[in-house]
């Protein structure tokens, strides 16, 4: 290997590629390549380490005991801890002939008390590393999406009136302070008038403008922390279609965040698709919609955005599509009447890109049910036409077993709690999810009392449902290698089998347990590390593995062909990032089984 390649992988490899080129030059004068057979023990609880290994090739084994810990390949390296700590209860043991680079101990402890970045790599904790591997993979661009914060735009000074104040007087405080909206104060309560306002309730009412500025006023402001991420108030303006944000430091209004500043910082259009939605008048008019929103998704991920904030973002955008079918589909008299509801993914806020519909109808109690049916079957059909393929368990709203009243969805969840099958346990589970995106959503939340009611001492229910979680093997072997698949898989694994499926099923089981009403993963854990039920590292450390597996999914399925199985990943096509990382998060998903085992006493469940 000539000295040029030497540098070029030792550049190549986390974490020396945090340092400077002048620093490898040095480095490589300090190292030596070596070659160690087959057997050779390189450390040990009794063996001092005196350097630290980086592999060129070949295999080193990790041991406690006897028992196999890790395993280390090309690019890999160890053992920083038996440096640091000046011990190990490890054994390295070379399972493979080795030719490794050896830096020795006072060469990298020097480098650890000159170089922060690399002391914080063998330092740092797993929810650290991890998060810190994620940035790297999207340094460049990460910053303007996930680190920019509300005060760091321009806020309008807020213009406040008394509500008592006439419409006149107020505009002309307005047009003084040169402000684009006024606050009206009516006691505590604070609402705002806008342009609308002035439009609809003053001009086209014939509304004098003696009359007070509190009776034309909107209340119920959407606020946001001044101290909060730009990409929250993207989100809510994506889910509210408002113009502006009244920006709040604890209980004081501190200003005013125009839609056009926001968007002028982030430019991806997003304000556009939920326009374009929301103007609609045609599913073919939807149809070209939907290609945007692909498009939002692509370039939010190349940006580095975290899965679950675009799938917050996708989640507003899908549920003003569903909201705009449902309207455009049913009769106005009709669309107070019932709820349509959505689950699984799309569901919890978590779907990105398009999986099977999976939506119910639930009906007000004493209407009659036939009348919904012709218009939820050409409610399904205008979804499948916007690329929401059919479900193949038929859980949608032209079945009519997801399309039934209230009470009869009462009788339905009797019927699952009571008959303990497969069929009944994956209707709990979805119905679990349930998320209201048109019509009354007060005939959801009653359902969705009645769960939580039904379930009141029901652990042996409980129990069934958490042991799902082991239906699938983690695809992690005792020596941290991945387990591929059969049948056409040999070289792929199934992630959300794998790993998704547990963390997602098993939060949803505790969720039920502890009567957590909201649904998206995330937030459920950290409902669930508030009630005590996780410490806060291990809650970190599930959302951080949990991330992971979606983030490598997403990227899997963004660069598949059509028709290509979306949940299969080919381990070898990961980089060495993804791969170290991917490894990670599947040790958490065991951890969690293993919780899950213990809490639900699953041993016991037959």
């Amino acid at each position: 290997m000539s000295l040029f390649d030497q540098k070029a992988l030792l550049m190549s490899i986390h974490p020396f590629d945090l340092l400077s080129e002048r620093m490898i030059e040095k480095l490589m004068t300090q190292m030596d390549i070596t070659y160690y057979p087959t057997d050779t023990i390189l450390i040990a609880p009794r063996v001092r380490a005196e350097s630290l290994y980086i592999i060129i090739k070949g295999i080193v084994n990790e041991s406690i005991d006897g028992e196999l810990q890790n395993v280390y390949g090309e690019r890999d390296s160890f053992d920083a801890n038996a440096l640091i700590y000046g011990n190990t209860q490890s054994t390295f043991s070379v399972a493979e002939d080795l030719i490794c680079y050896e830096l020795p101990k006072e060469a990298f402890l020097n480098l650890l008390q000159d170089v922060e970045s690399f002391q914080n790599y063998f330092m740092q904790d797993f929810i650290t590393k991890h998060q810190n591997l994620k940035e790297r993979q999207h340094q460049n661009e990460l910053t303007p999406f996930m680190v920019a914060r509300v005060d760091e735009l321009y806020l309008h000074a807020p213009c406040f009136v008394d509500a008592s104040q006439s419409i006149l007087s107020a505009l002309r405080t307005m047009a003084e302070q040169n402000a684009k909206v006024i606050l009206v104060r009516e006691g505590e309560i604070n609402g705002i008038v806008t342009d609308t306002n002035l439009r609809e309730k003053v001009l086209l009412a014939g509304k004098s403008s003696d009359d007070a500025i509190g009776e034309i006023a909107t209340y119920g402001l959407i606020t946001i922390e001044r101290s909060d991420f730009l990409f929250n108030a993207l989100l809510l303006f994506t889910k509210y279609s408002v113009k502006r944000l009244v920006v709040v430091e604890g209980d004081k209004i501190v200003g005013i965040l125009e839609q056009l500043d926001l968007l002028s910082h982030f430019a991806n259009h997003t304000h556009l698709i939920a326009a374009s939605i929301e103007r609609a008048t045609s599913i073919d008019e939807l149809h070209s919609i939907q290609r945007s929103i692909l498009q939002v998704v692509r370039s939010l991920t190349s940006k580095g955005v975290r899965v679950r904030y675009v799938s917050k973002l996708v989640s507003e955008l899908n549920a003003k599509v569903y909201r705009k079918v449902y309207e455009m589909v049913l009769p106005k008299a009709l669309q107070e009447k019932c709820a349509l509801i959505v689950m699984g993914s799309e569901g919890r806020g978590e779907q990105v890109l398009r999986t099977d519909q999976d939506n119910a109808l639930i009906i007000r109690d004493g209407e009659d049910e036939s009348v919904f049916e012709p218009y939820m079957m050409q409610l399904n059909e205008n979804l499948l036409r916007l690329g929401f393929p059919k479900c193949s368990g038929n859980v949608m709203v032209s079945n009519p077993y997801w399309r039934r009243s209230v009470t009869g969805y009462k009788k339905l969840i009797s019927e699952w709690i009571a008959t303990l099958n497969e069929e009944t346990l994956m209707g709990l589970s979805i119905f679990l999810d349930a998320h209201c995106v048109a019509g009354d959503v007060t005939l959801l939340e009653e359902c969705q009392s009645y769960l939580l009611e039904s379930f009141e001492g029901r652990n042996d229910v409980m129990a069934h449902l958490a042991k799902a979680t082991l239906a699938f093997e983690t695809p992690l072997s005792m020596f941290s290698g991945f387990v591929l698949g059969r049948s056409g898989h040999e070289s792929e694994l199934d992630i959300k089998k794998g790993g998704i499926f547990a963390i997602v099923h098993g939060i949803r089981v505790l969720a039920l347990e502890h009567k957590i009403g909201v649904t998206n993963t995330t937030e459920r854990i950290k409902e669930l590390n508030n009630s005590g039920i996780f410490d806060k590292r291990f809650a970190s450390e599930l959302i951080e593995a949990y991330d992971t597996l979606l983030s490598i999914r997403l990227r899997s399925m963004l660069s598949q062909k059509q028709g290509e199985e979306e949940n299969y990943i080919n381990p070898k096509l990961l980089n060495k990032a993804d791969k170290d990382l991917l490894k990670d998060a599947f040790k958490i998903v065991n951890t969690f089984k293993k919780f899950l085992t213990y809490h639900f006493h699953l041993g016991m469940v037959v």
